[in-house]
């Protein structure tokens, strides 16, 4: 009789020996739930499975731990019954020691043959899992059976699978570690992926004892197909393999923190590498290495790989088998845009890309060094970009925008934003893209501009041989919101933004039944103005002088029924000299020159630099330029020339006591 044939004996012989009594048990609340508290009975009798009652019931361990031994026992909710379709392996959910979630360490042995761990982790909102099951607070119960021992029971909202092994293996496989894994991959079920080349590089590197190590670690596995590139294995050495393995730390991908990195076994003086994991709105999970610190054979930057099977329990951690190495920069943006175009992160870009022609895919095939900022799956959502898709012509220019004829990563955009906002030209003629840096370090958050939207790097440095991509929220040259919109979120409008504030100038900037074309000063433009008129600076950002800044701001502001692009105003300059642009209380009259692919403004003899043309909105346009349209007459500040509302206020407040008081005498 086998080892679990003899225990099943004797766990009969134990049950059939034990006598009843009348305390309440477990085993009991499990099978029968009309005995539990009444703050808690609704919720019992809602998520426990009658599937989980009559497994436990069929298991004669399971039945016998239950009525007289202590235990932890994580019970999954229907839901989790639901969604599942795989076989229910009861004693891989119970434990025999009783833990409350404060008392649970960070890993439990389960009651399943070779007592494979149950690993508890713990995210930043507290939440406690157990493998990639998150345990429901609100619903653990603690009582003690007829034996006196204390039993737990937790509720989780997935059901816990262990490692499963094929029908026909030969090895009878108990608790492997992850080289055993390795070297067992083809008994095991792993839907079909294969593992012996990244396993035949594992033992030519000599890093078994990597796999080996006792302890709770997170190993990150490429399967067979990442390899079809033939030169690819030959860059798994030593210091890759080490680049896959996060040593001392069990990361299931539900308790995850987003883009969290963790230091992995390849972090050391001359080399510093990182590993994070981020999902997909689709639901898809993905790891990245991210060198920090490279060297002649592992370059600097992020390799992204989706996860194509995630969480498989081994003795010594968790691993997560992935759809190409981590670490190896060894394929053009082209390449990588095919790869992560069939089925992955940006398969709606290279969606687009191919309707369109195909020609822009050529285009970025053609350049030697080139960065793409490419929309994520979820950015194409956007309700305008429907409409435009079948708007060839249109696309095309939206396209041409996302794409930067330079190697342009993170710590280059730094220093193009030492001093200002980077601004770098796209290889759509006469199109740049503005880039910002917030924060300091992985606080950091970078916004890039183009074509009036301001869209959110969110996975930077996904480094090619010839160039970047990084990853952004939205599709730039979509607009998608109002001039006012624009001017309260663009940080580099933002005192134009506030001085509109305080005479509520910028109410009307919402209309939707209006075009605008706003000629607005970027910041560093007003702090110009505090040099060349610094008493009329200070007042203009006084709630006081409101009256003087909605005058000026008003002259910036062209109302129309259709926008007036650059293009559109040079063109207009040279047929008739001066324009004239109608705005709000009278008409704005200035010329437009295009000078070395740039454009001046020339109004009341004063040229002004366009820092930034044809931001679209929905409600119109805005032009940033460097230098509000402003003299030192619109706002006189000296020899009591003004008089603030206070002032006003007071002195209205006099005159009619005065004139009361004559009325009354």
């Amino acid at each position: 009789m086998t080892s679990s044939g003899l225990r099943a004996a004797a766990a009969l012989l134990l049950l059939c020996a034990a006598t009843f009594a009348a305390a309440a048990e477990l085993s009991d609340k499990l099978r029968d739930d009309s005995e539990l508290s009444q703050s808690t009975a609704k919720s019992f009798r809602r998520l426990m499975p009658v599937r989980f009652y009559s497994q436990v019931e069929q298991n004669p361990i399971a039945n016998a731990t239950l009525t007289l031994r202590s235990c932890t026992i994580f019970v999954p909710t229907n839901e989790a019954f639901q969604r599942y379709k795989g076989s229910i392996h009861v004693l891989y959910h119970i434990t025999t020691a009783a833990f409350s979630k404060e008392q649970l360490p960070k890993s439990v042995s389960s009651d399943m043959e070779g007592n494979p761990p149950l690993y508890i982790t713990k995210n930043r909102n507290g939440d406690i899992y157990v493998n990639n099951a998150r345990i429901i607070p609100s619903l653990s119960v603690e009582m003690t059976n007829r034996e006196g021992k204390r039993q737990v029971m937790h509720i989780i909202d997935e059901v816990l699978q262990p490692l499963s092994v094929q029908k026909n293996a030969k090895d009878n496989i108990n608790n492997p570690d992850a080289m055993q894994f390795l070297q067992m991959a083809e008994q095991l079920e792993l839907n079909d992926f294969h593992l012996r080349t990244y396993r035949s590089q594992v033992t030519l590197a000599k890093k078994e004892s990597v796999y080996q190590s006792p302890g709770a670690h997170t190993f990150l596995i490429p399967i067979d197909e990442s390899f079809k590139l033939s030169a690819r294995s030959g860059l798994v050495d030593a210091k890759v393999i080490d680049g896959h393995v996060i040593p001392n730390t069990v990361i299931f991908t539900a308790a995850s923190q987003h883009d969290d990195p963790k230091t992995s076994a390849a972090f050391e003086d001359l080399l510093k590498v990182t590993v994070s994991f981020f999902k997909q709105k689709d639901g898809k999970m993905y790891v990245k290495s991210n060198t920090i610190v490279g060297d002649a054979k592992h370059r600097e930057g992020v390799v992204l790989a989706e996860i194509v099977k995630a969480n498989i329990p081994v003795q010594n951690g968790v691993v997560h088998l992935i759809h190409r190495p981590l670490m190896i920069i060894d394929t053009t943006v082209t390449d990588f845009l095919k790869e992560n175009g069939e089925n992955g992160a940006l398969r709606k870009f290279y969606e687009v890309i191919m309707d369109n022609g195909g020609e822009v895919l050529d285009d970025i095939t053609n350049l030697s060094e080139v960065t793409i900022l490419a929309p994520s799956n979820d950015a194409w959502n956007a309700s305008l970009i429907e409409n435009l898709l079948r708007n060839r012509k249109k696309m095309r220019e939206i396209l041409n925008m996302h794409i930067i004829r330079d190697r342009l990563n993170v710590d280059k955009i730094r220093q193009k934003n030492a001093n200002m906002i980077a601004q770098v030209p796209t290889v759509n003629n006469n199109t740049f893209l503005y880039f910002n840096v917030k924060g300091e370090g992985t606080d950091a958050v970078i916004t890039v501009e183009g074509g009036g939207v301001n869209a959110t790097i969110i996975q930077a440095d996904v480094a090619q041989t010839n160039g970047y991509v990084h990853i952004i929220d939205r599709v730039l040259g979509v607009p998608h919101t109002t001039v006012l919109g624009k001017l309260e979120s663009d940080p580099m409008m933002s005192d134009t933004y506030k001085m509109g504030q305080f005479s509520h100038f910028n109410d009307q900037l919402n209309n939707t039944q209006r075009r605008f074309t706003y000629f607005v000063p970027r910041d560093k433009g007003w702090q110009k103005t505090e040099l060349d008129y610094p008493s009329a600076h200070k007042k203009l950002f006084m709630p006081d002088f409101s009256y003087h800044s909605k005058s000026i701001l008003e002259r910036h502001l062209a109302i129309a029924d259709h926008v007036f692009t650059m293009k559109d105003l040079v063109q207009y300059s040279e047929q008739a000299g001066n324009v004239v642009l109608p705005t709000f209380r009278d008409s704005l009259q200035l010329r437009v020159e295009e000078e070395a692919g740039r454009y001046v403004i020339i109004w009341n003899y004063k040229k002004i630099n366009v820092y930034r043309p044809d931001v679209e909105c929905t409600n119109g346009i805005i032009h940033v330029i460097d230098y509000p349209l402003l003299e030192e007459k619109d706002v006189v500040v000296s020899g009591g020339s003004y008089l603030t509302e206070s002032s006003i206020c007071i002195i209205l407040a006099n005159l009619i006591m005065i004139t009361v008081a004559k009325i009354l005498n």
